[in-house]
């Protein structure tokens, strides 16, 4: 039976922010399914990426990741899957290909920060710490919504 995680309020807007990634690879899921254009699928991809995955990566990148150093390796795993997100979102050749790779990484790698990495943050960070984390957080300003719902 799996235990709940009790998650510093810290910590909580990245936490609902990795439910929309969750959310993000179902949609490509269901639109593979339902056989959705791979244009549109591509294009809502990109728009997550652009307005939700490339500011919240920075966040984390400048914010949370700092408390462990980049030299740990639970850091080098979480910025190395940064890295390869960022190039198959970026990757405008091999597009289906590029989808489901995303929607497998980003769903391990959501699962990652949130089993392993933010645990670890949270048993060693300072209470100045997850509160300097927390400002930095606050700042991060939240994009407008998709119109079109492909997956409904």
């Amino acid at each position: 039976m799996n235990e709940s995680i009790h998650r510093n309020e810290a910590l909580k807007p990245l936490s609902r922010e990795h439910h929309q990634g969750l959310l993000l690879c179902w949609k490509i899921r269901t639109g593979f399914s339902k056989k959705i254009e791979i244009s549109l699928i591509k294009s809502y991809a990109n728009w997550f990426y652009k307005n939700h995955l490339v500011p919240h990566f920075e966040v984390e990148e400048k914010h949370v990741f700092s408390i462990l150093g980049n030299d740990h390796e639970l850091v080098k795993k979480a910025l190395a899957d940064h890295r390869k997100l960022r190039r198959l979102f970026e990757n405008e050749t091999e597009v289906i290909k590029s989808l489901g790779l995303i929607e497998e990484l980003l769903e391990a790698h959501i699962r990652f920060e949130e089993r392993v990495l933010f645990n670890e943050i949270q048993k060693i960070a300072t209470l100045e710490e997850m509160e300097l984390m927390h400002a930095g957080l606050d700042s991060h300003k939240k994009p407008d919504e998709w119109k079109h719902e492909f997956w409904k």
